[in-house]
């Protein structure tokens, strides 16, 4: 909260937003997840190890599905990494229109639960994920999780 005449709070020297592009191919998989943890690491930001896991794998599951999915509509696939005090916040954009669904377990089938898994693990660790969509008619898929795990952050694990 802020008193009259007192100088608002600086941001956190990790804090900000970082967007880069990458072509709709399977390289640019690893290479997403790799320029995320370098980022993370390079501003400092104090995140829990399994946070840090856990947003890995949530990007590498986005990307995988621009690249699998929206590559014959959206030759580029965007990340935008956002940094705030006590969260972190990973996004990936294509201009395909199709909104994806999170399908249920099936041990039949050997793909397709990739945003199942994006949605456990932001749940586990206390954060929020959702599908935007865009003004040119593509998406952004999310998730934001808190830097430090539910149970680090004094709530109980379930």
């Amino acid at each position: 909260m802020e008193s009259r005449g007192s100088v608002p709070a600086r941001p956190l020297s990790y804090e900000g937003v970082w967007r880069f592009t990458a072509p709709a191919l399977d390289v640019s998989v690893p290479q997403a997840r790799h320029a995320v943890r370098d980022l993370l690491a390079r501003q400092g930001v104090p995140v829990a190890d399994d946070v840090v896991q856990g947003l890995l794998l949530i990007v590498s599951e986005l990307v995988t599905n621009s690249v699998r999915h929206a590559a014959l509509l959206s030759p580029e696939v965007a990340v935008e990494v956002a940094i705030g005090a006590h969260w972190v916040r990973v996004s990936v954009e294509d201009n395909h229109p199709y909104r994806p669904k999170a399908l249920e377990t099936d041990s039949a089938q050997t793909g397709g639960r990739g945003l199942l898994l994006v949605r456990e693990i932001t749940r586990e660790a206390g954060g929020t994920c959702d599908v935007e969509h865009t003004v040119s008619g593509g998406k952004i898929i999310w998730a934001e999780l808190p830097l430090l795990p539910r149970f680090q952050a004094g709530v109980a694990p379930l």
